[in-house]
């Protein structure tokens, strides 16, 4: 709270932007497509097509009963096209269009030794967790980022040219990026088309967070006797989240770490929608029109929701684009919006109601 320059849930509007907690994720957004639905209907008189809202407060744990809503509504969920939820203009100010997310398999990993902590002394004869946590991670991935679970890569999809194309195509800029996180270089030292790649069409293993021991100020000689780690593995198709959690059990086990518990927490699909279909042709045409320069154009974002659980899996094609721009600060002090984005933004899901209607 106290990184904040003004207070979180204000909605202060200062130097063109406005400041406040989740205005680019995701409450901008949502309000841009009621005000964009607001002035069709008083300018035209009426809607062209039928539009549906879908909100949902739980995208942030998972979104735990989404899938059983959209079973037990599929008719009332079913649509011709979705608006995802999130969008963002590059640092050059163009416009981003997305087609897919991520997956995710979200794992807690927990080791434990003595019934209690102790004097550190004691380490010269009873087992670390924390250490023995550590060398489990050791076998899971290695400097080179390879993931080292047997079958991890099996079902990744192959690129095709026009996925390739696409990368060629997509707008990113390393120089500003680098910058904006005090930063010399991406990992391994990458840089155009492989960067690319590997951001969106490669697949991560992330360590969150490690928990262990005494970590407060100055000095406690410690043994722990717990240590916890989590883990996002973000995946792309044709990866299955469930399957992966069972591969990594696996490979914990016939690594010597059976007695390694690993808790499942977010369990999503990859999902992507082809860059050809009728909603696709309507945001890049309408974008045009509002923001007077061709969008950029990203396969699949490197970031995960629950696309897959609502559009994909049902046969509902998703684009992604909003109101959020390079620093928008996205889960930290000072999220922000730009006030013109957000006008932008109401006027281009106005002009794709009123195109994707004549499409369809």
């Amino acid at each position: 709270m106290e990184l904040w320059d003004s207070p979180p849930f204000a909605a202060e509007i200062r130097d063109g932007r406005i400041y406040a907690r989740g205005v680019a994720d995701n409450k901008g957004n949502l309000s841009a497509r009621l005000a964009a639905v607001h002035a069709y209907t008083a300018v035209r008189g009426g809607l062209p097509l039928n539009v549906k809202f879908v909100i949902e407060g739980e995208e942030e744990i998972g979104s735990l009963h989404l899938r059983e809503f959209v079973d037990a509504h599929r008719e009332l969920v079913q649509a011709d096209g979705c608006i995802w939820e999130f969008g963002y203009k590059n640092a050059d100010g163009s416009l981003q269009a997305s087609f897919g997310v991520k997956g995710m398999c979200y794992v807690e990993l927990v080791c434990r030794g003595a019934n209690t902590e102790m004097h550190s002394s004691h380490a010269a004869v009873i087992e670390n967790p924390a250490w023995r946590l550590i060398w489990a991670l050791n076998t899971l991935k290695t400097p080179d980022e390879r993931i080292h679970i047997k079958g991890f890569y099996d079902k990744v999809a192959s690129l095709s040219e026009t996925d390739i194309e696409a990368l060629r195509q997509m707008a990113y800029d390393e120089e500003s990026t680098l910058e904006k996180f005090g930063l010399d270089s991406f990992v391994l030292g990458l840089s155009g088309l492989p960067l690319k790649e590997k951001l969106i069409y490669q697949p991560t293993c992330t360590v969150c967070g490690f928990q262990s021991g005494y970590t407060g100020q100055g000095k406690k000689t410690v043994l722990p006797s717990e240590a916890r780690v989590k883990l996002d593995f973000r995946l792309v198709p044709d990866q299955d989240p469930f399957e992966i959690f069972r591969l990594l059990r696996r490979h914990l086990d016939e690594h010597g770490f059976a007695d390694i518990e690993a808790i499942p927490y977010t369990m999503t699909y990859p999902a992507r929608t082809p860059l050809d279909n009728a909603l696709a042709r309507s945001v890049v045409r309408t974008a045009k029109q509002i923001y007077g320069t061709e969008p950029t154009l990203k396969p699949m974002s490197p970031a995960t929701g629950p696309m897959y659980i609502l559009c994909q899996r049902i046969g509902i094609p998703a684009v992604s684009v909003g109101v959020g721009h390079f620093a928008s600060n996205n889960h930290a002090p000072n999220e922000n919006i730009a006030v013109d984005d957000y006008i932008q933004g109401i006027k281009h899901i106005a002009a794709i109601i009123e195109d994707f209607a004549i499409q369809e």
